[in-house]
């Protein structure tokens, strides 16, 4: 897992670049590479440059500055963008934004369609990726009859169904009741290990503890970077960005604070247990 998926190199980017004086510096240096099967997580507050990023990761918008290369292929060069957006398949926050079609194996038949792939090949791809999803039982049905996790199910199958090795989730969670959720995170974690290279950018913490790597924005920049454990001890930091830490190393924390030697590198409950029990 060396070779890296994607490099970004002094990225910048700034909203109406042509006015100067009222241009929004969204974006302001980012340097990060991710490798091919990683699970990352980005997190940080609204209006830190998250969806900026995955807009320009996903090639529909060019850097001011800087570059980003998907799988060898430079964003900027407009002859690749089609390549870069079936090697990184991007889901939205609103799957009713990403639905085309009345029923829902036409919905992930559109985009490999698109692509051109032939049957019965078109045929395995959509039902394999219902299955990924465990919607396959759902393929005759109507997108609008179904709930706001489902629905994003479909739409991450309609994705997977164009064969990315990268799959780029803004937000994914966002619209959706606690059970929603914890089937999208199902999800995520199953295509992760079945070696996708998953980027999803969230505001709930509980989530990004699954990710291999965690980069937390902040005004156009990466403030943090590392592992959940070295992210998420860091709980003054994050309290000081305006965002929060899992509860449990919350807790670790406090207890440390009130003159209890525990480990704040705690992000489960059973951690917790251990280093209390120590």
């Amino acid at each position: 897992m060396d070779e890296n998926i994607i490099e970004i190199k002094n990225l910048k980017y700034n909203y109406d670049a042509e006015d100067e004086a009222n241009s929004i510096k969204a974006l302001k240096g980012i340097d990060l590479n991710i490798k091919k099967g990683e699970f990352i997580a980005i997190l940080g507050h609204n209006g830190c440059g998250k969806s900026t990023l995955a807009k320009l990761i996903n090639a529909q918008m060019i850097p001011s500055e800087g570059d980003i290369i998907v799988n060898g292929l430079n964003t900027k060069d407009e002859k690749n963008i089609w390549e870069i957006r079936k090697t990184c398949g991007m889901v939205f926050q609103n799957p009713d934004n990403q639905l085309v079609a009345t029923i829902v194996e036409e919905d992930v038949a559109f985009g490999p369609e698109n692509l051109g792939v032939p049957m019965p090949e078109l045929r395995e791809r959509v039902d394999n990726a219902l299955k990924t999803v465990d919607m396959y039982e759902y393929k005759m049905h109507s997108p609008a009859l179904l709930s706001g996790g489902q629905k994003q199910r479909i739409a991450i199958a309609g994705i997977l169904a164009m064969n990315p090795d990268c799959i780029l989730l803004d937000e994914p969670t966002a619209m959706l009741d606690p059970n929603g959720r914890s089937e999208i995170v199902r999800t995520i974690k199953k295509l992760n290990e079945e070696g996708k290279t998953i980027i999803h950018i969230t505001h709930f913490m509980e989530e990004a503890v699954l990710a291999d790597r965690v980069f937390v924005m902040n005004d156009g920049l990466v403030e943090l970077e590392g592992t959940a454990k070295e992210v998420f001890s860091k709980v003054e930091k994050m309290k000081k960005l305006g965002l929060d830490v899992p509860q449990v190393t919350e807790l670790a924390f406090k207890l440390n604070q009130s003159g209890f030697n525990i480990d704040n590198e705690v992000l489960t409950v059973n951690e917790l247990v251990d280093e209390v029990w120590k």
